[in-house]
């Protein structure tokens, strides 16, 4: 005969089982878990002060008078708004800051164009000489601006008659950048072979395929190599100073920075807000494009 079940009166609590006591090898691991955990982070409030110390320093200097920016003072005791608006209105600097929009904006736009394609034959197609042609590419990277300078001025000043301009800066970034054609063929490398032949086979040619299909897929590239090429101009300073440096209406900011801190030796509050002007629209550049920018190049060396 079966004995009947005990049934447990939900009223009265049950009994929890003892937790197990921690272990001197779990305290061990927990204190090396948190030991690790505040270094890594010290370090790394450590470094992001490194980059932005700096960066405060000539902010809050460019909000201080003329005569407090030459103590050691670190804040500012009245803030001086109006000498942003009196960098401004610097007899040039608008021009400087159109000059430097040409270059960057106009050079950062043929250099993409003009490189996407090379990127993609080095990527995509098979055909004899086509590691020559990569090497030839990444030698180009390895050769400095200053060797091949006194021929290029030559070329430019002389037989086209451009110097006192910025268009023989301009003009070469319409023929490809080894840098962005590195880059470029990098990243493509990383887009699968199918979704091509899949493009082909539907009855598209090279030309409708690369604009089709390899370019919205290659997005986050194209965007980190334009955003380098872009930060390469707007700081360019030695272009500029070769073939700008004896027509003022052809200087960049850059450039023009240099003419302005030596007009304004003592006014350090006037040359940091200057400053803060030529940096401002690079940092808002990389703040609303990190995303695509960190994803362009953490993709540019999964394959190659």
């Amino acid at each position: 005969m079966a004995q009947p079940t005990e049934k447990k009166n939900p009223a009265v609590p049950t009994a929890r089982p003892a937790s197990r006591p921690v272990t001197p090898a779990q305290r061990t691991a927990r204190r090396k878990a948190l030991l690790h955990w505040i270094a890594v982070h010290s370090l790394g409030v450590a470094a992001a002060l490194f980059f932005l110390l700096p960066f405060v320093f000539v902010l809050l200097t460019s909000l201080m008078s003329d005569q407090q920016a030459l103590t050691r003072d670190l804040w500012p005791r009245d803030w001086k708004f109006d000498n942003y608006l009196t960098v401004w209105e610097t007899p040039g600097f608008l021009t400087w800051w159109r000059n430097t929009l040409l270059y960057a904006g106009l050079g950062t736009v043929l250099s993409v164009v003009s490189s996407i394609p090379v990127a993609y034959a080095l990527a995509k197609f098979r055909f004899r000489g086509r590691r020559l042609s990569l090497m030839l590419v990444i030698s180009m990277m390895m050769l400095p601006p200053q060797v091949i300078i006194i021929p290029m001025y030559l070329f430019w000043a002389k037989q086209m008659d451009m110097s006192g301009s910025l268009w023989p800066l301009i003009i070469p970034m319409a023929f490809g950048d080894a840098f962005s054609i590195f880059l470029l063929r990098q990243f493509l490398l990383t887009i699968p072979d199918e979704y091509l032949d899949a493009a082909r086979v539907d009855g598209c040619g090279e030309l409708r395929t690369l604009l089709r299909v390899v370019l919205p897929m290659a997005k986050p590239g194209i965007a980190a190599v334009a955003l380098f090429q872009f930060f390469y101009a707007w700081n360019d300073y030695f272009g500029p100073q070769i073939y700008a440096s004896d027509n003022p209406a052809a200087w960049t900011l850059s450039y023009g920075l240099e003419s302005f801190k030596g007009a304004h030796h003592t006014n350090w509050n006037l040359t940091m807000a200057a400053t803060v002007l030529v940096m401002a629209p690079v940092i808002l550049v990389f703040f609303f494009a990190q995303k695509a920018f960190v994803e362009g190049v953490t993709l540019t060396g999964v394959k190659g």
